[in-house]
Formats: C-alpha cells, structure tokens, sequence
C-alpha cells in the first residue's frame, strides 16, 4: 500500500476519498430509485406492502462496500491521484 504514494497515511488518504466519492454514488443511486416508488400516503400497510422499496434497499445492502471497492482499485493501480502543490 505505502508504493504508489511512498506513505502509508497518504494511501490512507487516498483510498478514503474514493470511498467517499463511491458512498455518495451509490447513495443517490438508491434515492432515486426509491423515489420512484414512493407513496404520498403514509399508512402503515402500504408501507409494509411496498415490496420493491424492500428488494431494491437488499440490493444495495449486498453490494461491496465502498471501502473494500476503493482498496481494491488503489491496489490495482486504477486510481489517479495528484497532490496539490504549496505555492
């Protein structure tokens, strides 16, 4: 891990801002699509009934998570990174 960047805290740094970038992807993924099939009516048996809101949250629940994606891109070498300069 230390290779690409030659410090290990700065890999670190790295491979938490792709996860971030991924986390909040997927985040508004799943908004949207539950949005889709959101009801104006809040009773307690349509929101019981509401069986692909259900399947659609189980799906992003087995997804890698975004950590384990951002590793394994960082460790592959498809990530780029770049530092800023001081001036």
């Amino acid at each position: 891990m230390i290779e690409p960047t030659g410090n290990l805290y700065k890999s670190i740094a790295v491979i938490g801002k792709r996860a971030r970038q991924l986390a909040a992807r997927q985040k508004e993924e799943l908004t949207t699509k539950l949005a889709e099939f959101a009801s104006t009516v809040d009773n307690l048996e349509e929101v019981m009934e509401n069986r692909e809101q259900i399947e659609i949250s189980k799906f992003y629940e087995r997804q890698p998570k975004p950590t384990v994606v951002a590793t394994e891109e960082f460790l592959e070498g498809k990530l780029n990174f770049r530092y800023r300069e001081d001036d």
